[in-house]
């Protein structure tokens, strides 16, 4: 079968992104025929004079919507699209010149009906950016729970960098209403689908993530009090380490605790962490200010997520409340 790539991209109040993201794709050396899909949802800010400048050099199908959400946003797109493959991406995302190449080439020797790949931090990035592309990536951190390996079977793709055939789409019927966490969802109903996912390792899209860091910590704590939800609706992928960020948050505090009383062990064990976390931002980007940035990207990333981990499993599995009851801002009305 010959697949025809459908690229959807949900842009809500950033013009500014999606011209830098289709700068990229018309510098991407590819030569089949595709297509982008951009979907503006709800934006008080339009995109559409960025796009009408790339119109004639890239094939794109521009629709405007009411605010529904991201996941709404792509299922709309991907039922617009003409392809058999949609090649889903966040608007703050930019794409290496081999990116479909590579999707292409994976696809055509190792066919898979929902893929995800990697991010990084591209050299134009702020210091803070790829401070923050460290602590999200980094083995030492939740970038290895992630699993950044090149296995089939139980990869989780992320929305930001995720490809699924109009197979998969029809049957799943594609995103939910939740958002965060509407990816990882997504992905948990096609594996009871009996549809395979995996890691694409060289499918690298650079990733801007969020630019400062009261956004960034609005981000990780939103997807900390998704976890919970996640878990109770599909019980049977709860796995000990969606924790980890919780447990260390709790022993930072038993730390500084202990130290009060002279028990310097357990506050050196954290300390020790983030001198590696200093030392591995500094070597990652030959910069030893996103190495200090980075320890404060990782606090803020395990505290952000840790609290509110806590606070949803505290509601939805102690308390037993309806999770879009207790946390109606996590989901979006269609």
């Amino acid at each position: 079968m010959d697949t025809y790539f459908s690229f959807i991209v949900p842009v809500y109040n950033r013009p500014n992104e999606i011209d830098e993201l289709l700068q990229s794709m018309q510098a991407m050396r590819y030569d089949k025929e595709y297509e982008i899909v951009i979907i503006e949802d709800g934006s008080s800010e339009s995109s559409e004079d960025v796009i009408k400048l790339f119109s004639e050099k890239l094939n794109i199908s521009y629709y405007k919507k009411h605010n529904t959400g991201p996941g709404d946003s792509r299922n709309y797109g991907m039922r617009k699209a003409k392809g058999n493959y949609f090649i889903i991406l966040d608007s703050d995302v930019i794409l290496p010149e081999n990116y479909l190449e590579r999707v292409d080439d994976f696809l055509s020797k190792n066919f898979v009906h929902c893929y995800g790949g990697p991010d990084d931090a591209h050299k134009s990035f702020t210091n803070l950016q790829k401070a923050i592309s460290y602590s999200m990536t980094s083995y030492l951190t939740t970038g290895g729970i992630r699993g950044r390996k090149n296995t089939l079977g139980k990869f989780q793709p992320r929305s930001f960098n995720m490809g699924l055939s109009e197979e998969a789409f029809i049957s799943s019927k594609g995103f939910g209403n939740i958002h965060p966490g509407e990816d990882p969802d997504l992905t948990i109903r096609l594996w009871k689908l009996d549809y395979t996912t995996a890691l694409i390792p060289d499918a690298v899209v650079f990733h801007k993530r969020r630019i400062s860091w009261k956004k960034f910590y609005i981000q990780v704590n939103k997807f900390g009090l998704v976890r919970p939800i996640l878990n109770k609706w599909h019980p049977e992928t709860s796995k000990i380490t969606y924790w980890f960020p919780a447990l260390f948050l709790l022993y930072s505090f038993f730390a500084l605790i202990t130290s009060f009383f002279g028990w310097w062990y357990f506050l050196s064990i954290w300390m020790v962490y983030f001198l590696l976390i200093c030392i591995g931002g500094t070597v990652r980007y030959g910069n030893f200010l996103i190495g200090l940035q980075s320890v404060i990207a990782v606090l803020i990333q395990f505290y952000g997520y840790g609290k509110g981990f806590l606070k949803s499993y505290y509601y939805i599995h102690l308390l037993k409340r309806d999770p879009q009851k207790q946390f109606k801002k996590l989901f979006f009305s269609k």
